[in-house]
């Protein structure tokens, strides 16, 4: 087979190889090099923090927001709740103990609504023509619908803020490649006992954003796992838009995730929430919040 057309000199001819030679060494090169030639690589440097720190930042994200207002649309796997597979909901929060939700169908047909202000919660189900009220400890009345409720309140927890560490309890710090693990641990317990990890949560080390939570049973089982993405700002500041995650977050910017996985840990049923909308710290009108 030839390679070349006949009557190219020789001098032409070793060129021609010469340029094929050249080509193929720079296309192996590049591969090698994880196609920098051809793509940006991620060269953000990770940020340096202490568990000090970050239970400090967890605070300081949980005092940003006083109230809260979204609107969702979520979708549900396996029977995660008794409502449908899809879902357009609402959201109405104030700090520090006082949520309400409502999903709705496609043409707007009410589902369900879910209030918990301090130590009463109501639970009203329009199309089982039900409703159930008591106090948190006495969630057990909602029956089969207790866990599922939890879940969604657990799910917010993305919006309203990463649970804090309270005083009590202790924290554990462990680097887990380009994040930072922080275990929040109970204190001992009196009789000696040693202390239980409650609760796992996941930091980006290029930003320090809360990225995935996991919570625990006293057994050490995962009740739950929530991960959260696309963060951005939102309030006054959220004519930035999305935020690129591989910047390090600006300072007194609110940022938000606008999209949450949840999977239960106790069954095969997942939840996934897409925020279309969210507004901080506007006052909230006691009927919003389902107070007569």
């Amino acid at each position: 087979m030839r390679y070349w057309p006949e009557g190219k000199s020789k001098r032409e001819k070793v060129t021609g190889r010469s340029y094929l030679t050249f080509a193929f060494c720079l296309f192996h090169f590049a591969l090698l090099s994880g196609c920098a030639l051809f793509g940006r690589s991620d060269t953000t440097p990770l940020m340096q923090a202490t568990a000090e720190q970050l239970t400090a930042l967890l605070q300081e994200q949980a005092e940003e927001v006083r109230t809260i207002k979204g609107l969702f649309s979520a979708k549900i796997t396996g029977g995660i709740l008794p409502i449908g597979q899809r879902v357009q909901g609402t959201v109405f929060y104030q700090r520090p103990n006082a949520i309400r939700l409502r999903g709705f169908t496609a043409v707007g047909s009410e589902l369900f609504e879910f209030v918990q202000i301090e130590d009463q919660f109501k639970l009203r189900l329009p199309t089982m023509d039900r409703e159930v009220v008591g106090r948190p400890s006495e969630t057990d009345r909602l029956g089969q619908l207790t866990r599922p409720f939890q879940l969604s309140v657990w799910a917010m927890s993305g919006i309203i803020g990463t649970q804090v560490v309270g005083p009590q309890e202790q924290v554990r710090l462990t680097e887990d490649g380009d994040r930072y693990r922080l275990d929040v641990l109970t204190a001992p317990g009196n009789n000696g006992a040693a202390p239980l990890v409650t609760r796992r949560i996941w930091f980006d080390r290029r930003n320090l954003l809360v990225v995935q939570e996991e919570k625990l049973s006293p057994a050490g089982d995962i009740e739950a796992t929530m991960q959260f993405d696309d963060y951005r700002a939102v309030g006054a500041s959220e004519a930035a838009g999305v935020i690129n995650m591989q910047e390090p977050v600006a300072a007194k910017r609110i940022l938000r995730p606008f999209a949450i996985h949840m999977t239960d840990g106790q069954g095969s049923g997942s939840l996934h929430v897409t925020f279309h909308e969210l507004i901080p710290n506007e006052p909230i009108k006691p009927s919003e919040l389902g107070r007569v």
